[in-house]
């Protein structure tokens, strides 16, 4: 634990000599405390600023409301299908081995190819969502470079990827007010 605390106060002496006089006072969590830090380093926490955003709030709704719609869809299939399996088995006795045969093939070569469409949709959806984050991501890094030049900041870490920080200079709060001021849900066009 010795390790983990000269570690600290080592971190805390940097940033003080790279801050501009930024002190361990200035940990508070608020934005008066943010809003008053010099540090050259920033944390923002990406996956809060994508979820809790409007337009990271807009994809992941649509992609909800895709994937229960994909999700009844496939319900109304499998029943279609139990229906269709039920039918060819009771029509079994009075059919040649042959033609059930083909009979069973036939079905067994829909249901895949079922499977195989529902499993595009389903991949679909997911690169859909991948797509939003990337130009959420795209369209707020603007954003965020401004914060950051705004606070004299030189880099803008990714706040799970920093084992021990200072609480003040998490711009993800600063940076979710912003992002939602400046894009809204995403839907805005350049020429509004």
């Amino acid at each position: 634990m010795g390790g983990l605390r000269a570690l600290f106060a080592a971190l805390v002496t940097v940033m003080i000599a790279l801050g501009g006089g930024m002190t361990v006072a200035q940990e508070a969590e608020g934005t008066a405390a943010q809003s008053a830090l010099r540090s050259p380093v920033l944390l923002i926490d990406p996956e809060r600023l994508f979820q809790e955003s409007r337009y990271g709030q807009r994809i992941l709704d649509e992609l909800r409301a895709d994937s229960e719609a994909l999700a009844a869809e496939n319900r109304r299939i499998e029943a279609d299908l139990t229906e269709e399996e039920r039918a060819l088995t009771e029509q079994r006795p009075s059919m040649s081995a042959a033609d059930f045969r083909a009979a069973a093939d036939a079905f067994d070569e829909k249901v895949q190819g079922i499977r195989r469409a529902q499993d595009a949709k389903e991949t679909a959806l997911q690169n859909t969502v991948t797509e939003g984050r990337e130009a959420f991501f795209g369209a707020a890094q603007n954003i965020i470079g401004r914060l950051m030049v705004d606070a004299g900041s030189v880099v803008v870490l990714d706040r799970r990827s920093v084992f021990l920080s200072i609480g003040a200079i998490d711009i993800t709060e600063s940076a979710l007010e912003a992002v939602n001021a400046e894009l809204g849900d995403g839907t805005r066009t350049n020429a509004e």
